[in-house]
């Protein structure tokens, strides 16, 4: 991460997850974080988080069962889902987005909660790439100047054209057909 801190520290938006070691993430996210990016942590695979990382996310977006492990409380529904993010906010986080599959997203901050309604774009094939969809469709959407829960929903329409198609990369659809779908609904 040092060696690449003044591409990552110049960067407006910056996100990262877990699959590679832990310090990285952290290094990265502290060198985003100190050049005024707006920092995504995608918390997958999930473990265990010391609140001095969350300190340095502007936003946790873990699914149910990331949310799970990260808080240790149940998120099966919508309510519990609050309160995992209710518990990420007192552990430092920003904001929380739970992506909740056909539940939707949950955006939720000191001072707003939104559940974000999810998208159907056809059947379901592959759920494989599914939140690396919506991180980087939320990401995309807050470089454009979104507002956050705008960004929710495009993040959401391009989470719900991915899962219509096998795979992970080759899944992720475009910019225009996350807007046809978003203008669709």
């Amino acid at each position: 991460m040092d060696a690449r801190a003044e591409l990552i520290g110049k960067a407006k938006i910056f996100v990262t997850q877990l699959e590679q070691p832990l310090d990285a993430a952290i290094r990265a996210l502290e060198i985003a974080k100190a050049g005024g990016a707006t920092t995504i942590l995608n918390p997958a695979p999930a473990q265990p988080l010391d609140a001095s990382v969350f300190a340095l996310c502007d936003y946790v977006t873990p699914n149910e069962s990331e949310a799970e492990i990260l808080t240790g409380l149940p998120v099966t529904t919508v309510e519990e889902a609050k309160a995992a993010a209710d518990k990420l906010l007192s552990m430092g986080v920003k904001t929380a987005i739970i992506t909740l599959g056909a539940q939707g997203a949950l955006y939720y901050t000191k001072d707003e909660s939104m559940l974000v309604p999810a998208f159907k774009a056809g059947a379901v094939v592959d759920t494989t790439g599914a939140g690396d969809a919506f991180n980087g469709g939320f990401a995309a959407a807050l470089s454009r100047g979104a507002p956050p829960v705008d960004a929710v929903r495009f993040g959401s329409a391009v989470a719900g054209i991915s899962v219509t198609r096998p795979g992970t990369a080759p899944a992720m659809p475009s910019r225009d057909e996350a807007e046809a779908l978003l203008r669709s609904a």
